[in-house]
């Protein structure tokens, strides 16, 4: 195995389809942490649904990205890209304690658009943060 990922091709198409399967999981973790249904929201046009949930994917794919660039396997990958997840996911249960005044999932669902814009930079922003920690 080691050999086959020593080719440069290989590599890439392993780091892009373990990337992909891992947003398709916590995306579906995502969604049942929030009180709407993502999919069917934007499908609505719900704007602040498709602005948090954009942020969200961005900030997986950030984390990953960092990730691939700091290990040496796809395991190591799969452990702190894992690991930055679920420190993006504390990030939105933070997010929704610090604003005491009003439920951030509620003000999404109901397409508050300066909420879910907070929502996306905060993921995003985060993001970023968390891939400067990850040494892997």
């Amino acid at each position: 195995m080691e050999r086959l990922l020593s080719n440069e091709w290989i590599q890439t198409i392993a780091n892009y389809s373990v990337t992909i399967l891992m947003l398709i999981v916590f995306l579906a973790i995502f969604e049942t942490v929030t009180k709407y249904n993502n999919w069917e929201e934007i499908k609505q046009g719900n704007v602040a649904v498709a602005m948090a949930t954009g942020g969200k994917m961005f900030g997986v794919a950030n984390i990953f990205a960092n990730v691939i660039h700091q290990s040496e396997s796809l395991l190591m990958m799969l452990m702190w890209g894992s690991f930055g997840f679920v420190l993006l996911l504390f990030s939105y249960f933070i997010f929704e304690f610090l604003t005491p005044g009003f439920n951030v999932d509620e003000e999404i669902g109901n397409d508050n658009r300066a909420v879910g814009l907070v929502s996306l930079l905060l993921s995003i922003g985060l993001s970023f943060v968390i891939s400067a920690g990850i040494k892997g």
